[in-house]
């Protein structure tokens, strides 16, 4: 993604995400899935040199969409969407909402500033085969938006893509775990010892 991130700026955020985000261990995924490697991305998105990182390259990306309403599935979009609010131009200010993992029936569905019809992008910290994102999608197609993106700070490499793909839906994405490979396999060489 040249255009939207100059190789320094991929270094710094990629060093940042390294040294405070990537664990080695044995873990349990949000997919369902087991690995020997996680992404403790809160430890980026709530961070204020790397969520400043984050947030500018994602405004780059939100400023070729067209779009005012952005979003994503609680808890991980939760401080992303919080940051490109804030960090938005007041002439065309970005509004944030987020899609609840469950409905308790006392609060709706999507909490923020959300608006029926309209085109919406929607963000997350971590991507492994996308379920947890297309449950947001299918939540707000449900209130009759549009969505066409997906912005991910990592791409886990499983088959996410495919998947939103099949859904008409591109996912961009700033890294993904290639760009992690020294650290995980440097990690889980050391524990083998």
């Amino acid at each position: 993604m040249p255009e939207l991130m100059s190789a320094s700026e991929k270094k710094e955020l990629v060093k940042e995400i390294k040294d405070k985000c990537v664990q080695t261990g044995s873990f349990k995924l949000a997919s369902g899935g087991t690995s020997t490697f996680f992404f403790d991305m809160k430890k980026a998105t709530l961070d204020p040199k790397a969520s400043k990182i984050i947030t500018r390259i994602m405004l780059r990306v939100i400023a070729k969409e067209n779009v005012r309403y952005i979003g994503g599935m609680e808890s991980g979009a939760i401080p992303i969407v919080s940051e490109l609010c804030l960090e938005s131009d007041d002439k065309s200010p970005l509004y944030a909402f987020f899609v609840k993992k469950s409905n308790d029936g006392r609060n709706p569905p999507i909490e923020g500033n959300f608006k029926e019809g309209v085109k919406v992008l929607l963000v997350e910290d971590v991507t492994t085969k996308g379920g947890s994102i297309l449950n947001a999608v299918k939540a707000v197609r449900a209130r009759g938006c549009t969505v066409e993106k997906v912005v991910t700070i990592v791409d886990r490499l499983d088959n996410a893509r495919e998947n939103l793909k099949k859904e008409g839906i591109e996912l961009i994405a700033l890294t993904d775990q290639t760009d992690y490979a020294d650290k995980i396999d440097a990690s889980l060489n050391k524990k083998r010892v």
